[in-house]
């Protein structure tokens, strides 16, 4: 009765939205999930909302036990050890799991840029940065990860150029505010609190700017293990996190609410909602996003494989093809 009733509420949604791809059929023609339990990790960051809408979606898939593991900061290694099946996160640290053989596969992408460097007025570009302090939360978040990317794209060497320090995104906006640090790398909802405050001013956003605007910046990684012992499981959640994507694109504001319900303020998260660009994920190549990512980490010094290796040994595009052409806008 209580699976019946979520699919009612869920098509009450889908037909307010107008989303007629949501109620397509093959998801019910397929054989159910090898797995009735499904784990995901709650993953820091507004911009990762798709996992949290797909809750009762990944019901109407199958899975009668959807689990948000614990609240991680860095779920990376975490992913690898099997202590929960798939989540989204940023594509770069996946790429420097899998550069150390880790057992993680990445699905597909669901949205591009959601990273946003913030500085004082005296840092105008990416190279004013040369011999400023910038903070992170810690060393190998996906925030330094992707500030060293930025770095040696502009020609700098982030390990000798850059004064790394390592703080809570509350006292990273407290020491910006007070000029006690140059910079900060932050995702929702830290941007939104940054400008809602009048605090620094925004050097790049990888939502808009090129290249970094080009290419997914959120994709879906799972458990190699999962996947291999429940392929069917795999694609039925990835196709979960896809429709919630879109459901985030039309109908923000029921999307925000449920950012509510994970401990996000409203106005910020439904700022997320209208700036990212969710309903966009069918017309990225995932594939191109980790090679371009690949080529940055390399070229910094970060991993050892070359793209072609990463491409080969950690991913996984067959689901992610099939839905797009199954959940065709």
């Amino acid at each position: 009765m209580q699976t019946i009733e979520t699919r009612r509420r869920f098509l009450g949604l889908a037909g307010a939205c107008g989303l007629a791809s949501l109620r397509t059929q093959p998801a019910y023609a397929e054989p159910p999930p090898e797995t009735m339990t499904i784990r995901l990790s709650q993953v820091a960051g507004i911009c990762v909302a798709p996992q949290f809408v797909a809750e009762g979606l990944l019901k109407l898939e199958g899975f009668t036990d959807v689990q948000y593991i614990e609240f991680l900061a860095n779920p990376y290694p975490a992913l690898a050890t099997g202590r929960f099946d798939l989540c989204m996160a940023f594509v770069a640290p996946f790429i420097t799991q899998i550069d150390t053989d880790a057992p993680i596969v990445l699905l597909g992408g669901v949205h591009v840029g959601c990273f946003e460097l913030f500085g004082t007025e005296q840092i105008r570009a990416i190279r004013d940065l040369k011999g400023k302090t910038v903070a992170v939360p810690e060393q190998d978040s996906p925030h330094y990860v992707f500030l060293a990317a930025l770095a040696t794209y502009v020609g700098l060497d982030p390990r000798r150029d850059i004064n790394f320090v390592f703080y809570p995104a509350a006292k990273s906006m407290q020491l910006l505010a007070d000029e006690k640090i140059d910079a900060l790398m932050g995702f929702p909802p830290i941007p939104q609190e940054l400008r809602a405050r009048k605090i620094g001013h925004v050097i790049v956003n990888s939502g808009v700017d090129r290249p970094w605007s080009q290419y997914f910046c959120c994709i879906v990684g799972a458990n190699h293990e999962f996947v291999r012992r429940h392929p069917i499981a795999t694609k039925r959640a990835l196709r979960a996190i896809l429709k919630a994507a879109d459901v985030c694109a039309a109908d923000p504001e029921r999307a925000a609410r449920v950012a509510v319900g994970r401990g996000y303020q409203y106005d910020y998260a439904l700022q997320t909602m209208r700036e990212i660009r969710y309903s966009q994920w069918r017309e990225y190549d995932p594939e191109d996003s980790v090679r371009f990512y690949a080529l940055r980490l390399h070229e910094a010094r970060m991993i050892e494989s070359s793209p072609k290796k990463i491409i080969a040994q950690g991913t996984d595009w067959r689901f992610f093809n099939e839905l797009k052409r199954e959940l065709k806008g």
